[in-house]
This record gives structure tokens, sequence and C-alpha cells, in this order.
């Protein structure tokens, strides 16, 4: 189970690495726009908010990221301990999205269902071991 955590953590991250890339530097683009379902217009008017939400992505991806390399080196605490706080702010965020903006809420699974399943299997198999 912590491997199965452990990777689909590692998923979440990578999503999260494409977020910031869609957010923070293809914002205008049309495959960002497409996404988020703005014009191109209010790509303009919201790309400064965009920039800073893209790198908030991107440390809770560093810090999943992080918390899988400790967890291979064996320092479980340190590595669980990056892993359920970067998955869980992910996991926790979906569910504001989901919960604040109905029109949203497939993108709000999308974003939250795998690192909360990642962090249930790694919660789960440490319990275990």
């Amino acid at each position: 189970m912590i491997i199965a955590g452990l990777v689909l953590a590692g998923l979440a991250a990578l999503l999260h690495v494409y977020i910031f890339y869609l957010e923070s530097v293809a914002w205008t683009g049309k495959a960002a726009r497409a996404t988020f379902g703005t014009t191109a217009e209010e790509a303009k008017v919201t790309q400064p908010l965009a920039f800073n939400q893209g790198f908030y992505n991107l440390f809770l991806a560093i810090a999943v990221a992080a918390g899988i390399v400790f967890m291979a080196l064996g320092n479980t605490a340190v590595g669980a301990t990056l892993v359920f706080t970067g998955a869980g702010s992910m996991a926790a965020a979906a569910l504001v999205l989901f919960a604040s903006s109905p029109s949203k809420r497939s993108a709000a699974l999308k974003q939250g269902v795998v690192p909360l399943l990642g962090v249930i299997a790694l919660g789960i198999g440490i319990a275990l071991s």
C-alpha cells in the first residue's frame, strides 16, 4: 500500500507541475484558456493571479516529490509528512473548489481524487507496516 500511495501521490505531483505550466507559463495561450474556460481578455487580466497560483501548485508538487525521495531513502517520518502535507493540501484545495464553484466540480475531482487516494493508501500502508 505504501508504494501505491507514493505512486498516486507522484501522479498528483506531475499533474500539479502541468497545472503550474498552464497557470504560470502558458496562461494566455489557447491550451490554458481552453482548460480553464477563460477568454483572451480574462486571461490577460488574471495573468498575475494565475502566475502566483501556478507557483503554489508547483510548490505542492515539490513537497510531494521530496517526500517520495525521503521515503525511498528510508526516512519514513520526514517523507510521509511531506507527502501527507503536499498531497493533502492538493486534495483540500480541490474540496474547496468543489464546494465553492459548482461549474468547476469536474476539474475539482480531476485534481483532487488522485492525491486523496494517495494519502489514503499511504496512511493505510504505514498503519499496516
